[in-house]
């Protein structure tokens, strides 16, 4: 009989969905018995770290559900690699204050200057500061958003993906839309238009956005609405990808 109230205090707080009081609770009592700590000490350190888990899991939850293909942070970008990329612009854009603001974020430059790794980090961000984020290339969207269609669920996932605080959506312009396609893609970014905040890298410079919604209107009417509350990152230079290729190899060399 001796065990019946440890049994009967676990039973509760895994009804109280309280994992980390259940696994600290009584390793934190001998603690603060043995420093002379009261109750009140005891359970304010006791409900502080099931706080501090509990975040750490709603964190993890966030990244999971944002699909990001790499787990990649603004810590692990060179941005001497690339030098004119505005590093202080990136890390204000980090606090996520624009995306509170649904505003939108543009990153230009040529393939492999680090495009993909500044969304990432970006993202990143917002997921642990408790925003909610999608990611996707333009392409998988695409074929996603026709799919759907097809299938007679497009209202449901507009509705997802008009949900998300923060929708990334990757390389815009490696591969042309269909008519149907782009005509989609515009519909998802007007629902999106000052409801949500949405970052777009791109391979073009806006002057060939043409070639890749193949129609001028339409793109005109695109970028009438995602540049109307727009920060724009310009990443030309050498690729990054290479430089870190190479920086590898003459390591390993060396």
């Amino acid at each position: 009989m001796s065990d019946a109230p440890q049994i009967l205090l676990a039973h509760h707080l895994k009804t109280l969905k309280l994992p980390t009081f259940l696994r600290e609770y009584d390793k934190l009592a001998r603690l603060c018995a043995a420093e002379g700590q009261d109750h009140v000490q005891f359970l304010a350190r006791l409900v502080e770290l099931e706080l501090i888990d509990r975040e750490r899991r709603m964190i993890e939850r966030r990244i999971k559900a944002a699909r990001f293909p790499a787990a990649k942070s603004l810590d692990s970008f060179d941005f001497k690699a690339i030098p004119g990329l505005n590093k202080m612009q990136v890390l204000e854009l980090a606090r996520g204050e624009w995306i509170e603001r649904r505003e939108n974020v543009i990153a230009l430059g040529p393939s492999g200057t680090g495009k993909t790794h500044v969304a990432l980090g970006l993202g990143l961000a917002a997921c642990q500061k408790g925003l909610s984020v999608g990611f996707t290339t333009a392409a998988a969207l695409v074929n996603e958003l026709m799919e759907a269609r097809d299938e007679r669920r497009l209202l449901r996932l507009q509705k997802q993906m008009a949900g998300y605080k923060l929708l990334i959506i990757d390389e815009l312009g490696f591969v042309p839309l269909s008519k149907t396609g782009a005509e989609l893609l515009f519909e998802l970014i007007s629902q999106r238009y000052e409801r949500g905040a949405t970052l777009i890298t791109s391979n073009l410079p806006f002057d060939e956005w043409t070639e890749t919604f193949g129609s001028e209107r339409l793109t005109g009417a695109l970028l009438d609405r995602l540049t109307h509350h727009v920060n724009i990152l310009e990443m030309n230079g050498d690729s990054y990808r290479l430089g870190q290729s190479r920086a590898r190899l003459d390591a390993d060399i060396n």
